[in-house]
């Protein structure tokens, strides 16, 4: 849609000289998704690929499983006092038989990358509305040298960070480390959402044999996404929450944290990677 980028004007100080320029900036606007004609979340994006971002944010609270569970999805008109089509509010239509787990309905009115219940019942949420239990059987065997290759891989793929600097991003690899998916976003949840909601309209799910990994920290809502996508390898370049921590050990997940250069922590699910004979000791 070509808003993916806007053009502001600022004032560059540098080495005490002081001079006005054009810069580049990521945009930024609110993108409502409604579901089956009522207004269910308010996310605030970068525009692009929002049909994905939608049906990835259905993938994440249960609704969505199979693209035969998506009817279709269309931005609406009319969004304006004046009727003007904003583009920022799109309608999901589920196929007949679909269900509506009511958490879902009651819990999402405004969404942002900390939303999420808390504690004990956001684990019992997504254990009672995951559609797949993690099982990648035989179970994906990572080498530590490879997951250590994923971010300059994510770094270089990323085209409009190079141009703003500020873009989170996601990415799906195989197993083997090929690039499958990269998505970028102000949001590091919504690139995930675009991701799975991808992945849902070509029928990739589940994504039982798939690493994500994503730039910054992982909190609970990305593992929740990575669980509910049947994903077994989530890999971040910063920390974890406790609670992302507590859902992986739950899940089956692998858990990866401060994936930077040749080190990394792995929280939960250690099994899948290729762990060396030198064990920390203690």
């Amino acid at each position: 849609m070509g808003r993916v980028t806007e053009r502001r004007k600022v004032i560059r100080i540098r080495d005490g000289m002081v001079s006005s320029r054009p810069d580049t900036l990521v945009a930024e606007e609110p993108l409502e998704i409604r579901l089956n004609g009522k207004p269910l979340a308010i996310t605030m994006r970068t525009p692009g690929d929002d049909f994905a971002l939608a049906a990835g944010f259905l993938v994440s609270e249960g609704v969505l499983a199979a693209a035969s569970d998506l009817l279709n999805i269309v931005y609406c008109a009319g969004a304006t006092v004046d009727g003007s089509n904003t583009y920022n509010v799109v309608d999901v239509r589920t196929a007949p038989g679909v269900i509506m787990p009511d958490i879902t309905l009651e819990r999402n009115v405004y969404t942002t990358s900390s939303c999420g219940l808390c504690g004990k019942a956001s684990l019992d949420a997504v254990r009672t509305t995951a559609r797949w239990p993690i099982s990648d059987t035989p179970p994906v065997h990572v080498e530590p040298e490879l997951l250590a290759s994923l971010p300059d891989r994510l770094r270089a793929a990323q085209r409009v960070f190079d141009r703003t600097g500020g873009l989170h991003a996601a990415a799906l690899f195989s197993e083997d480390g090929e690039l499958l998916d990269i998505r970028e976003d102000v949001g590091r949840h919504n690139a995930v959402d675009k991701l799975v909601g991808r992945a849902l309209q070509n029928g990739d799910l589940p994504l039982s044999r798939t690493i994500l990994l994503v730039s910054g920290r992982a909190s609970f809502e990305l593992a929740q996404k990575a669980v509910m996508a049947g994903i077994p390898v989530l890999a971040a370049v910063s920390a974890p929450s406790s609670l992302a921590v507590d859902l992986a050990a739950e899940a089956g997940l692998t858990l990866v944290g401060f994936l930077r250069g040749s080190s990394m922590n792995v929280y939960a699910g250690e099994g899948r990677i290729a762990l060396r004979a030198a064990a920390a000791q203690g």
